[in-house]
């Protein structure tokens, strides 16, 4: 729990416990209101200082009830300046929830699209790898093949050359056998 949250909380029970006590706040404010309203009692003239002792004590009361009452109306306008302000601090609060709460399920949506293109990426890591596979195969395979034909190109011309070499032989021979037939007819 962060600090602003307990403090918002503690402010909160300390509003509750002033409402409590709200209604003897009020019927004072509203005697002190009718105190202040009463007229002053007059002075007698003659001199007695009795009555003098007495105007004497309702103006000190009077004055301790204009200072208990400005003491009264400055801590009710502090309080309500704190009711203010705690109330736009729970406005902002409120709005840092709620935009917190967006912000982490957004963060939530992305961490999962995040999961899924990774999975996705893997796979296609891994379908790379195979395809590389089977090229470097298919590769060998051509390659193997190449060196295949080239012996079997370089066997044929050999075999080519010495079918050759045999058919001049032949051909030479046989040659040689027709020259000794037609020398032989030719004497006999």
């Amino acid at each position: 729990m962060s600090w602003r949250i307990k403090y918002l909380q503690a402010l909160q029970a300390r509003d509750n416990q002033e409402q409590v006590n709200r209604d003897v706040f009020d019927a004072y404010t509203r005697l002190a209101d009718r105190a202040a309203a009463l007229p002053l009692p007059a002075v007698p003239a003659d001199g007695d200082t009795t009555d003098l002792r007495g105007a004497q004590t309702a103006a000190a009361a009077e004055s301790t009830t204009k200072v208990v009452r400005q003491n009264l109306v400055d801590a009710q306008r502090n309080r309500e300046e704190l009711e203010t302000h705690l109330r736009m601090a729970t406005n902002d609060l409120e709005k840092l929830q709620l935009k917190s709460k967006a912000e982490r399920e957004h963060v939530n949506k992305l961490t999962a699209e995040k999961t899924a293109l990774t999975k996705k990426l893997k796979d296609r890591d891994e379908e790379l790898r195979g395809k590389s596979k089977l090229l470097e195969s298919v590769h060998d395979e051509t390659l193997s093949l190449t060196i295949e034909l080239n012996m079997v190109e370089e066997q044929n011309k050999r075999l080519q050359s010495e079918n050759k070499e045999l058919v001049d032989r032949w051909m030479a021979r046989k040659g040689q056998e027709a020259d000794a037939m037609n020398s032989e007819s030719k004497f006999s």
